[in-house]
């Protein structure tokens, strides 16, 4: 499993009192994987771009399309770029492969027939490793779980990431995520200054 499956499992489970948005959760799977080609040396960080490396040895499959989607020619593509670019609905296909994995199942809620349908982890071996490191406050896959709203009850005086380029990642994917709040924001007010409109005085 790699830090972006284990960020998704997490989000998933039932317990977070914040509901995770697909749109900041697929942004921190892309920052997550960004992280995870980081550690495998498929890639390295230059100020804000990313910077490609080695092949990665990974016999997942998003990391591995991840990889494949890196820009390979200069000037080279900006960590932000990235976010967005390979974020696009990243979240519906983690969602994909972890049902076809069987990490995921689907419940009904509610007690008719045609309740409304909802994913969650299954007990599995992946779960567990995702839910220890989560436990342990793993610094990596906090500040990500941070980022979308995710509390782990972790304090100041933890340690950081340990990795400039890991913090500057991280720092990015927190920068997206309030950019998307800001123009959630900017529509929410636009769409009720036209309801306003056409209400009239």
């Amino acid at each position: 499993m790699t830090t972006a499956k284990d960020l998704f499992i997490i989000a998933m489970d039932p317990t977070p009192e914040h509901a995770v948005g697909q749109g900041d959760l697929s942004l921190a799977l892309a920052g997550a994987e960004l992280i995870d080609l980081l550690g495998a040396g498929a890639v390295t960080v230059d100020g804000d771009r990313i910077v490609p490396g080695g092949p990665p040895i990974s016999d997942d499959r998003l990391l591995s399309e991840a990889a494949a989607r890196v820009t390979r020619q200069p000037p080279y593509e900006r960590i932000e770029d990235w976010l967005w670019r390979r974020g696009r609905d990243l979240s519906a296909a983690y969602q994909a492969v972890l049902e076809e994995d069987g990490e995921l199942t689907r419940k009904r809620s509610g007690r008719l027939p045609f309740g409304s349908e909802h994913v969650e982890p299954v007990d599995t071996p992946s779960r567990r490793r995702a839910a220890d490191r989560w436990e342990k406050k793993e610094p990596v896959l906090a500040a990500l779980a941070s980022v979308v709203g995710i509390d782990g009850g972790r304090s100041d005086d933890e340690p950081g990431l340990g990795d400039e380029a890991v913090t500057t990642v991280v720092a990015a994917v927190h920068d997206a995520v309030m950019e998307l709040e800001a123009v959630r924001q900017r529509r929410a007010i636009e769409n009720a200054a036209f309801a306003n409109l056409w209400r009239g005085p």
